[in-house]
C-alpha cells in the first residue's frame, strides 16, 4: 500500500484542509471528502500532478439536506480515487467537468435528471436518461421524491402478480 500512503499524504500536505479526510479503503482505492469551495483546485491538482488522467463515472446521491456528487478517477497503473463533495439540497449547483473528460457531460445530465443538480457549463443537449417529456421538477432519485399524482406517503403501488 506504498502508492495509496503515498497519495493520502501528498493530498494531506499539499491541502492541508484535507487532514483526517483522505482514507485508504483497500490496496488501490482511496476516498477524500472534499469541500466544494475547494473541489476545483483538488481536482486540477489531482489530474495534472498525481496522474488521476481517466474519469471513470460520477455518481449522485441525496444525502438528506445535501446532495453528493463522488467523482470515481484513476490512474494508468490502476490506482482509483474517489473525489466526494456535497452542495446544498437547495442551491445543488456543480461545475462542469466536461472540458477536462467529455464524457463526463453524460454522467452529468444524468445528474440533472435523477437528483436535480444544476450543472453550470453543461454543453446544450438533450436530457439523459429520462424522457424529453418528463414533467420538471421531478428527480426520481431523491429520497423524498413521490411520483407525480401519488398522495404523500402512500405505499407504492405492487406489481401485479399476473402481470
Amino acid at each position: 500500500m506504498a502508492d495509496e500512503a503515498t497519495i493520502q499524504a501528498e493530498l494531506e500536505s499539499r491541502f492541508p484542509f484535507l487532514q483526517g479526510k483522505v482514507r485508504v479503503a483497500r490496496a488501490r482505492r482511496l476516498f477524500a471528502e472534499v469541500p466544494y469551495d475547494r473541489f476545483p483546485e483538488v481536482f486540477d491538482h489531482v489530474i495534472r500532478r498525481m496522474g488521476f488522467t481517466m474519469l471513470c463515472t460520477i455518481t449522485g446521491l441525496d444525502l438528506g439536506t445535501s446532495l453528493g456528487a463522488i467523482y470515481h478517477m484513476a490512474q494508468e497503473k490502476g490506482c482509483m480515487l474517489n473525489l466526494q463533495t456535497s452542495v446544498p439540497k437547495d442551491r445543488p449547483v456543480l461545475r462542469s467537468v466536461s472540458a477536462v473528460f467529455p464524457a463526463a457531460e453524460m454522467y452529468e445530465r444524468e445528474l440533472v435528471d435523477l437528483l436535480g443538480f444544476q450543472v453550470e457549463q453543461l454543453p446544450e443537449g438533450s436530457r439523459y436518461p429520462l424522457p424529453d417529456n418528463w414533467p420538471a421538477g421531478q428527480h426520481p432519485l431523491r429520497k423524498d421524491w413521490k411520483p407525480q399524482g401519488a398522495a404523500p406517503g402512500a405505499p407504492a403501488e405492487k406489481e401485479s402478480p399476473n402481470g
